[in-house]
């Protein structure tokens, strides 16, 4: 099982200024650790889940954070754990991902869902259109990214989005293209375009059992879109406590279940004061995770 590190939170001492240096920090001991991917969220507000007053914590640019990240590290895969496709036209999000994957040596991933956080769209006036638009949009851009990707430049006509040249120059390094990791677990639209469009998927599912329903549905999506199942990475969010407390060994015994009902990738967040001793804890399990097989 592959594992990799999320970042979900800046409220760190002495912030802002301290938070470029333990950024940094934390995203050099990952590469060095073999974590396999290195994330963060694409959020302008904290999200509000522990109350009104979390908008107002530190929040980052995602692609900005990025672009940092990639100079600090050498081997990890970047991406958003996800980009809302409210927050940017899908014509310039494939040229931003793609001039991430150039500038990062072919280290770029695409994470893409449906956008949720509607109090962020209303703060800084960003339209957020009714959740059945929002999957239509998604759809259309990872239509628009992977034509992009290819190198065609014919016109898309879409219903929400028209894009007369849609040159991207220069290519991705990434082959054949950025992977596309779709978060969500919607049965019916999300894990459909997992099968259509993704790469990977990142799943929320709290419990093996979960995981291993939702792996189900999205395997006839993939025999009804004549996908195979096998080529798509299925990740989960871990949102136990046993990171939390240092419980190592329960942590990978977890795993051990998830990955026997399919699961193959793991992200985990640093959510104590001091995220680079989080990731130097949890350092010597990854050997044991990636004798891991996913069932």
């Amino acid at each position: 099982m592959d594992i990799g590190l999320h970042v979900a939170s800046f409220s760190w001492p002495d912030t802002p200024t301290s938070i470029a240096p333990v950024l940094g920090d934390v995203a050099s001991s990952a590469d060095q650790a073999g974590f396999r991917w290195l994330s963060v969220m694409d959020h302008w507000f904290q999200m509000e889940m522990t109350g009104p007053e979390a908008a107002f914590e530190p929040m980052l640019e995602g692609y900005t954070t990025l672009g940092f990240l990639a100079a600090r590290t050498e081997q990890v895969r970047l991406g958003l754990l996800v980009t809302g496709i409210t927050y940017r036209h899908p014509g310039l999000l494939a040229k931003t991902v793609t001039t991430l994957d150039v500038l990062s040596g072919g280290r770029a991933q695409l994470g893409i869902g449906a956008a949720w956080y509607e109090r962020e769209h209303a703060g800084l006036g960003v339209p957020f259109p009714p959740l059945a638009e929002r999957f239509e949009r998604l759809e259309e851009t990872l239509q628009i990214c992977r034509q992009m990707w290819t190198g065609d430049t014919g016109p898309f006509n879409g219903t929400h989005y028209q894009l007369a040249e849609p040159i991207n120059v220069p290519p991705p390094i990434s082959d054949p293209h950025p992977p596309v990791m779709i978060g969500g677990s919607g049965e019916k639209k999300t894990l459909r375009l997992v099968a259509q469009y993704g790469d990977a998927c990142n799943l929320f599912a709290g419990t093996p059992d979960e995981a291993r329903h939702k792996l189900d549905v999205l395997r006839g999506h993939c025999d009804t879109v004549g996908t195979d199942y096998d080529t798509i990475t299925k990740t989960i969010l871990y949102m136990g406590d046993a990171l939390m407390v240092g419980e190592i060994d329960r942590f990978t015994d977890e795993m051990a279940e998830f990955a026997a009902a399919g699961i193959e990738g793991v992200m985990v967040m640093p959510l104590d004061p001091d995220p680079v001793a989080f990731v130097d804890r949890l350092a010597p399990a990854i050997p044991r995770l990636g004798e891991i097989e996913a069932g």
